[in-house]
C-alpha cells in the first residue's frame, strides 16, 4: 500500500487585498491582507517581486507618485528591503 505525499502547497484561499488609495481608515486591513497572502502564496518570492506585487495593490493620485518613485529606486537598487516587512 503507498502512502500518500503531504500536499505541500495549501488549499486554503486567501482574499487579495482591496485596492489601496490612502485611505487611513483602511490601512491596517490592506497591510494584513498583504501579510496574509504574501506568508501563504508568495513565501519564496524575492523581496523585490513581492514588494512589486503589494505596490499594484496601491492606487491613487498621490501614491501613484510614491509608487513610481519606489519601483524606479527598487530598479536601480538605490533602496534595498531584506524583508518584506522592513518595506
Amino acid at each position: 500500500m503507498e502512502i500518500p505525499k503531504p500536499n505541500t502547497r495549501s488549499n486554503v484561499k486567501v482574499s487579495k487585498p482591496q485596492i489601496f488609495n490612502r485611505e487611513m481608515s483602511k490601512v491596517l486591513g490592506f497591510l494584513t491582507a498583504c501579510r496574509l497572502y504574501i506568508r501563504m502564496r508568495m513565501r519564496k518570492a524575492v523581496v523585490e517581486k513581492q514588494i512589486q506585487w503589494v505596490l499594484s495593490y496601491v492606487q491613487g493620485e498621490s501614491v501613484d507618485i510614491w509608487k513610481k518613485n519606489i519601483l524606479e529606486n527598487l530598479e536601480t537598487r538605490a533602496l534595498k528591503y531584506v524583508t518584506i516587512g522592513n518595506f
